[in-house]
């Protein structure tokens, strides 16, 4: 029988925020929302941030959406999560396996993000795409090892809870600040220190690589999940035949023997349920682009609407996971996710409006931050020890797959509907309405699923992970 992050009752781990908060006076708890920090800081750097600065530099829309590309490296993770799950980092493995490649990657993470820097756009597209690309392999490659650890380190369902709401609540934290708080840089540092405006988006690079010490720090402190490695310490070498079988094939046989037929459900909803978030993306910071707005106050904007709306999703999304329980929190959370996308069409019908922009804002990081909240929830409710790295890695995976390709041709959707002779801002409005809507399939599908674990025993109740 598997070990799941389950309890007994089959119930998930309950991360509620207040809970959350008060917990970050432990240690443990406070470290974790570090290393959800230094996870969340390079996603929107080679996702909607890097759009804002191609944007700004004249690409066309075309453009930015075949490069946001770059962030299929997260779709496919789990191709090589087996040697993350299995094999030490030579040297930096006396840390622990997991805080080997914590450590690991997020210095290649730092170290790439100075190379985008350095190259900037006056490089061409390929140099600066091609260190993107990099930047995203070495970041998914950390989520590999830090959503294991997350799940790992954790001694009992509460302490999980814990986990994995802080883990959220620094995510979160980073992504506003890769969001919102490089705009201010990159509006005027260049131009203090160099003189040049044109030296304010890799001044901000800069700056977010150095904001990757968080992380760093982190992994040094946080003690190695010594748990897991008894776990994995009973299985073969990763090179021999029988441990690479184990390695590669033995996650998805355990995850789908200890679910069944449900277990198709559930990857299919898994796909599906973040896809609205993934199509909008690219095309985002463009829209604030073209509606005229300044940095400076799209930045304002995010730190303060959206750092709200982000704390009330987060605590929502929790509350809606311990009191409803993860299927029907994630029926209500993908319901939010829905409203919130599409309320980017109110900016683009009704004009660019201040106090409008700003409750768009708000709505689209609570919304986001409760969906976010009650799948990664889920999510972590699903794996089995000895396959951790692997079966979060696949999962987590499986929700980018087809919004990451997908949003590569948003560019051209945009300017389709504008050939079509809708103006541009009209064709912003009907593109969001469109991504919004995109969502409600993986709400049916939760209900679904909701309805056949109702109406059968469910194969997750399983023994919670011991201390």
């Amino acid at each position: 029988m598997a070990t799941t992050a389950s309890s007994a009752a089959g119930k998930p781990p309950k991360p509620k925020f207040g809970e959350v908060i008060r917990a970050l006076r432990q240690p443990r708890v406070a470290l974790m929302l570090a290393l959800g920090f230094s996870s969340g800081l390079p996603f929107m750097l080679t996702a909607a941030t890097f759009s804002y600065w191609l944007r700004e530099e004249g690409t066309s829309l075309k453009a930015i959406g075949f490069i946001s590309w770059v962030g299929l490296a997260y779709s496919f993770k789990f191709v090589w999560a087996p040697i993350v799950e299995r094999v030490n980092v030579p040297l930096l493995g006396r840390l622990g396996r997991r805080r080997g490649w914590m450590l690991l990657t997020q210095i290649l993470v730092a170290l790439s993000l100075l190379t985008m820097a350095a190259l900037g756009v006056k490089h061409g597209l390929v140099a600066l795409g091609a260190a993107a690309l990099f930047t995203a392999v070495a970041a998914a490659t950390q989520d590999i090892a830090i959503d294991a650890f997350r799940i790992e380190a954790a001694e009992s369902e509460e302490e999980l809870g814990l986990f994995t709401g802080s883990f959220q609540l620094g995510y979160r934290i980073a992504v506003l600040v890769a969001d919102s708080a490089i705009l201010f840089a990159a509006n005027h540092l260049g131009i203090i220190f160099f003189g040049s405006k044109a030296a304010g988006w890799p001044i901000g690079y800069v700056l977010m690589a150095v904001l990757m010490g968080v992380g760093v720090f982190a992994t040094l402190k946080m003690p190695e999940a010594a748990r897991a490695d008894a776990a994995l310490e009973e299985k073969r070498p990763l090179w021999s035949p029988t441990g690479f079988f184990d390695a590669v094939v033995g996650p998805f046989i355990l995850f789908f023997k200890t679910h069944g037929a449900v277990a198709l459900l559930m990857l299919l909803m898994i796909i599906l349920y973040r896809l609205p978030e993934f199509v909008m993306g690219p095309m985002a910071t463009p829209f604030y682009h073209d509606l005229g707005f300044s940095k400076d106050f799209v930045g304002g904007v995010r730190l303060s609407a959206g750092l709200a709306g982000t704390l009330a999703g987060l605590a929502v999304g929790g509350f809606l996971s311990a009191s409803l329980g993860y299927v029907r929190g994630l029926i209500v959370s993908g319901l939010l996710e829905v409203v919130a996308i599409a309320g980017f069409a109110l900016p683009a019908l009704l004009g660019p409006s201040h106090a409008l922009f700003a409750f768009v804002m708000f709505l689209d990081n609570f919304g986001v931050g409760a969906a976010g909240v009650a799948l990664v929830v889920y999510m972590s409710s699903l794996t089995s020890l000895g396959y951790t790295a692997t079966q979060y890695a696949l999962l987590s995976s499986a929700y980018t797959w087809i919004g990451k390709v997908a949003k590569g041709f948003t560019g051209l959707v945009v300017e389709g509907l504008q050939a079509a002779g809708h103006p541009l801002m009209e064709a912003y409005a009907i593109f969001f309405v469109g991504c919004g809507l995109i969502g409600l399939p993986a709400v049916l599908l939760c209900i679904w699923l909701g309805w056949l674990q109702r109406s059968r025993p469910q194969p997750s109740e399983l023994s919670a992970p011991s201390s």
